[in-house]
């Protein structure tokens, strides 16, 4: 949530900025500005309410240029959508700081801070930072010690970006809870809350660590710690190019990156390799998967709706319990700890705050067998966690998460049948291998279905209410349905296990209700049959999506045959995910609401 980015070079700086906070926008924000201090030595800035393109029409009608700058993308938290609620915030004209994160006991320090004269323009928690790092300043002289002595008094998550009139020789900055990442430069160097924001200026990064302070200069860097230590930290080389986050000839990023699943989807299968090899985990995999009697997995949102599949897997294949909770209930729970069990945490950003306070309680209760499974290398999960496998979906810019989701499930898939190697219940290894190597065209084959798609979702763009309905591992499949299309179409949506329905739902059904149905051809077809049948006998709208025309076919509003041919069972939750993509997607594009940026919605959700 949120994004930074700031820099100091030889150049002209503020292009580099609003084109780090462009490719940041993915994130979600709801207003944007830069401050930069000029050559005359004046700490001067820019904000709207609005769209990152409008900042730089703006910044380019008053020629705002020059050689050190911060810029931040704001997603509302205290304080409303408004210019001076904005970032970056200034404190007496001398300092200005952007920051992505929460502080907790903002409210008593701003007390605190009134009592001292401190005037507040804004209702957020940022300008209490400011304020307080410039009340020790005034005193001390030294901006990095000020800033060290802050931040000690700071509750919460941030990631601090810092100028200061009277020093535009240096940026300092901070991290505890939220991510930052230092670009390395010739005659100039920048930070940024992720890569994707300085690739087309660097691909040399330095990660900063939990509690880690930074000095940037022109010709170089230095990090603290959170002991006061100076320290070195490893020079990072990005495998990712600018182009990699770039849109081509795709509409939108999200339909780019639900076209670029059969690739992700191989990548990753590649990754893992040509076997069940529990080395693939980590080194130490194949000793904590023998030891251990229960797996929890923990996640949230669309990666919530991963482990909820894999749970099936999980426990038909490998037989071991398997429970799957939400990470923001999961920290706040007590939980009876199990020193054997393998704790998998799931996220795409690898910076979710609630899944890493919930990896953090689970450790300290003692289950130290840890398993992160993200898209994001040097991430604060995979650093945390004892075995890690990036899914290999690369840059995923749209906030509805697509690629990132089938990507996972990859991981998820071989996780199960790893485990059920190493616990003997596996016997046909070379099978299993020969069929999912089949996957990527199934995918392919899968999205052939597009076309047919836009014409349904045009049906879609007067519709209110959706209900999504599956059966075993088609029900978290519709759970995850119906999420993608209440995120970018605004049209609210609920799913069900198919046989809930007599259970409630049924309330819900007339003429005018969609019912989609993820009905693959398997041992459950005839039950889930059954539940169609009942919606039909109420006369609701049922667009079944399956594998094989048949009599009940004939019976719904709308019949759409996925055409992968010979789908496993095991395989169908990914084939039958992408159809769901396509109508979110193509009813987004129909109702006219914004794919990629999503009202509301971040993509790293970085706060609790």
């Amino acid at each position: 949530m949120c994004g930074v980015v700031g820099g100091i070079g030889e150049r002209n700086v503020v292009s580099v900025i609003l084109e780090g906070l462009s490719r940041l926008e993915y994130r979600g924000y709801d207003s944007v500005g830069v401050a930069i201090i000029d050559d005359d030595g004046n700490l001067m800035r820019q904000r709207v309410t609005g769209r990152v393109r409008q900042l730089t029409e703006l910044c380019q009608q008053t020629k705002f240029k020059a050689h050190i700058g911060i810029g931040h993308t704001r997603w509302a938290t205290h304080g409303g959508v408004s210019e001076t609620n904005a970032h970056p915030h200034f404190s007496k004209d001398t300092l200005a700081i952007v920051h992505n994160g929460i502080i907790e006991n903002y409210a008593e320090l701003r007390s605190e801070l009134i009592e001292k004269g401190y005037v507040f323009d804004s209702e957020t928690d940022t300008e209490v930072i400011v304020h307080l790092v410039h009340s020790i300043y005034s005193e001390t002289k030294d901006l990095l010690a000020a800033l060290k002595q802050a931040i000690t008094r700071l509750h919460g998550a941030y990631a601090i970006g810092l100028i200061n009139r009277e020093n535009p020789q240096e940026i300092l900055c901070a991290r505890a809870g939220s991510p930052m990442v230092i670009g390395l430069g010739i005659e100039e160097n920048y930070f940024a809350s992720d890569v994707s924001a300085l690739l087309p200026v660097t691909q040399k990064f330095v990660y900063l660590e939990e509690g880690d302070i930074a000095r940037i200069t022109i010709d170089g860097y230095q990090i603290w710690d959170n002991m006061g230590n100076l320290v070195t930290r490893q020079v990072n080389i990005s495998e990712l190019s600018a182009a990699a986050t770039e849109l081509g000839h795709y509409r939108h990023y999200m339909q780019k990156e639900i076209f670029e699943q059969p690739k992700a989807v191989a990548d990753t299968m590649q990754h893992l390799g040509n076997s069940f090899d529990p080395a693939a985990f980590g080194a130490e995999a194949e000793n904590i998967f023998r030891s251990i009697n229960k797996v929890q997995i923990i996640a949230c949102g669309t990666s919530f709706n991963a482990g909820s599949i894999a749970k099936y897997w999980i426990e038909e294949f490998a037989n071991l319990e398997c429970a799957v909770d939400i990470a923001s209930e999961y920290r706040y729970r007590k939980i009876p700890a199990n020193k054997d069990t393998l704790v998998i945490s799931i996220s795409q950003s690898g910076e979710t705050a609630d899944t890493m306070a919930s990896i953090k309680y689970a450790i300290e209760l003692g289950m130290v067998n840890t398993l992160a499974i993200c898209n994001v290398p040097e991430s604060s999960l995979i650093r945390l966690s004892k075995l890690k496998v990036l899914t290999q979906a690369g840059p995923e810019i749209g906030v509805a998460s697509t690629k990132a989701f089938t990507t996972q499930l990859v991981v998820l898939l071989y996780l199960a049948f790893t485990l059920a190697k190493v616990r003997g219940e596996l016997a046909n290894e070379a099978e299993l291998i020969e069929q999912i190597r089949r996957l990527p065209h199934m995918v392919v084959e899968a999205l052939s279905v597009e076309d047919e798609i836009k014409q349904i979702a045009k049906e879609f763009e007067y519709k209110h209410n959706a209900l999504f309905l599956g059966r075993h591992t088609m029900a978290p499949v519709a759970m995850e349905g119906a999420l993608k299309l209440k995120e970018i179409s605004y049209i609210h949506a609920e799913s069900y296990a198919a046989g809930e329905l007599k259970h409630g739902p049924l309330a819900l059904i007339d003429k005018d209700m969609p019912v989609i149905v993820a009905m693959p051809h398997n041992l459950l077809a005839d039950k889930v049959k059954s539940n169609v049948q009942e919606v039909l006998a109420r006369q609701g709208q049922v667009y079944l999506f399956t594998d094989k025309e048949d009599e009940l076919s004939k019976q719904c509003y709308r019949t759409i045959v996925i055409q992968a041919k010979g789908i496993p069972p095991y395989l169908a939750p990914i084939i039958y995910t992408i159809p769901m993509q396509l109508l979110a997607y193509h009813t987004a594009i129909a109702k006219g609401t914004d794919v990629d940026k999503p009202r509301n919605l971040a993509k790293s959700v970085t706060v609790e």
